[in-house]
């Protein structure tokens, strides 16, 4: 194999040659090894646990195109060639072959393992966190990037299940002797060979995810002698690198969908110019796939939802597509946004993580950052839109789902660093209470596992939010008093008493609030009209209401009831 090495840092050329010398031997295997077909079997090979009720499954041959059958030649040739098959007799497993065009517009051939895959059980064997593994290799002085050759083809298959990966073409009826492309549960086992062969040095020397592996080192000096502890473990293992796929002692690169850089995190430019370049939805399919493109990108993007949620209200069933005017803006804010995209920090541990929400009528968003020496340098960007009863949730319940769903989905952070709640709401006063119920409960408990605090906002100096200010719909709004100072309580019903309990409720929050002053504003003529006096209460239950409703407001500084008609 002929290949060239190319070192990118900036180093003297005397060191560079020295460098470069020392990679090239270690990629070049052994004279001994020149011939070997990958790991030990007896360390790690593929199993399969096909279910014995199942019945083996004989596909008919397909017919291809002569350019297909071409390519399905000479891949079958070199799969001989390099012992990857052999030929098969009477099997009981068939499968058949697909060709599938790559970028370049060279084919891939795989196999039709759609039947013995339904016949396997799903390997739970778990794959690491794609969030920690970024964090854990950006911010590095050097990183290096490097991939198996044939990867999975370097892993044998157990002997008594090679038979059951045959496949049939014009050349014959062939079994794979390692792990074929498209065979379920091939990923959990190159997993956990990669666990298994790095188990002393993931988190240190390597990060590892199935087949990509980087290689990092904080002192741009010392990475040649971390490159030489790596490749002694591959070559210990038989494992083979693909040089023409690795790049050596760079300062960036591209690792599971991300750019790693000595900055920090940073979003995949071609990703971002893939959105820059889209014109507006024309239709259903392009908004769908915009939204791909969008969420792939929501770690970078502050409100990325919210901001985009013109553009997603398209999609509704009943609704004929029409890109609007609001959907146009919103595309030209999601382009400014992502062409100036933010660069994200990988945390320190040791040092707290603070969290700031925000909540609107249909999405919550949530940003975790990191302070360091007076500059706060964002971590993650967090949104989700509110569906059908949780848009009628209190704002301070808001505040709570936009909590816990920031520590479902940024798990590892909150186990693993403490995290500071910067709000003004009462959250903590809230989750706190001994008689909680409901969902407040169950989110209670769910957040009680981490070490989780709260701070004030208004003392950070430039993040000042705006003083809390409550109102409650009965359908769930939030409605803005236009008085600043007094917290508005907006109760709409339509039905007693139900109209009478939906504000004696808000009035107890209020109270358990500290709030001292209290406007409620009430769509009910009948319930404001018999709590200011206007109207009796002749039903003997609508009574006992009043004047609990009126008890409770004498608990007040002052209490206004208005009456505010339905729109």
């Amino acid at each position: 194999m002929s290949w060239t090495l190319t070192l990118t840092c900036d180093i003297s050329p005397p060191k560079r040659d020295t460098q470069r010398t020392k990679i090239g031997k270690a990629l070049e295997p052994e004279e001994e090894d020149k011939d070997m077909l990958g790991i030990n079997p007896n360390f790690m090979c593929h199993r399969l646990s096909v279910n014995p009720n199942a019945k083996p499954m004989a596909q008919k041959k397909r017919k291809q195109g002569e350019e297909k059958r071409t390519v399905v030649r000479e891949e079958v040739s070199k799969l001989v060639t390099a012992g990857f098959v052999r030929e098969v007799q009477y099997p009981t497993w068939l499968a058949n072959v697909v060709m599938v065009k790559k970028a370049n517009g060279r084919w891939r051939m795989y196999t039709d393992y759609t039947d013995l895959n339904k016949a396997c059980p799903k390997d739970p064997y778990p794959l690491p966190s794609i969030d920690q593994l970024v964090d854990g290799v950006s911010g590095y002085a050097l990183l290096s990037f490097m991939d198996a050759y044939s990867g999975y083809n370097q892993i044998q298959m157990h002997p008594s299940d090679e038979e059951k990966t045959t496949f049939i073409t014009e050349e014959g009826v062939f079994c794979y002797k390692v792990i074929p492309f498209g065979l379920k549960n091939a990923r959990a086992t190159y997993q956990r060979l990669m666990d298994k062969i790095f188990k002393k040095t993931i988190g240190v020397d390597i990060e590892v995810y199935v087949d990509d592996m980087v290689v990092k080192s904080e002192k741009a000096n010392r990475h040649c002698e971390t490159l030489e502890r790596v490749f002694k473990t591959l070559r210990d293992h038989k494992l083979k690198l693909n040089p023409e796929k690795c790049s050596f002692e760079v300062q960036a690169g591209k690792f599971l969908g991300f750019m790693l850089t000595e900055r920090g995190i940073e979003d995949n430019p071609d990703k971002c110019q893939a959105i820059i370049d889209m014109r507006s939805p024309q239709g259903v399919k392009e908004v769908q796939q915009l939204m791909g493109k969008i969420t792939a990108l929501s770690r970078f993007i502050p409100r990325s939802v919210e901001m985009a949620r013109p553009i997603f209200g398209t999609l509704k069933k009943g609704r004929r597509f029409t890109c609007t005017s609001k959907c146009e803006e919103s595309f030209k804010k999601l382009k400014t946004m992502i062409a100036a995209p933010s660069v994200l920090t990988r945390p320190v541990p040791g040092i707290p993580l603070c969290l700031y929400f925000s909540a609107s009528d249909n999405a919550i968003s949530v940003v975790l950052v990191q302070e360091s020496q007076g500059e706060q340098r964002p971590v993650y960007f967090v949104s989700k839109v509110l569906q059908g009863p949780e848009t009628r949730y209190w704002k301070i319940e808001k505040a709570a789902l936009a909590l816990v769903t920031a520590s479902r989905r940024l798990r590892s952070y909150f186990q693993n660093f403490s995290i500071i709640v910067r709000t003004d709401l009462p959250i903590r006063q809230m989750l706190g209470k001994p008689d909680l119920a409901g969902r407040m409960m169950a989110w209670s408990v769910q957040l009680s596992e981490f070490d989780i605090s709260f701070e004030r906002r208004s003392h950070i100096k430039a993040q000042a939010i705006e003083d809390f200010l409550w109102s409650r719909n009965h359908s769930g709004g939030t409605n803005r008093s236009p008085d600043r100072t007094i917290p508005a309580l907006r109760v709409e019903s339509q039905q007693q008493p139900r109209e009478y309990k939906a504000l004696l409720v808000g009035m107890k929050l209020a109270q358990e609030l500290g709030t001292k002053k209290l406007t409620v504003k009430s769509d009910s003529k009948l319930v404001t009209g018999q709590i200011n006096g206007d109207y009796q209460a002749k039903d003997p239950q609508l009574a006992k209401y009043r004047d609990r409703a009126s008890a409770m407001a004498s608990s007040f500084d002052n209490f206004v009831l208005l009456h505010v008609p339905r729109d």
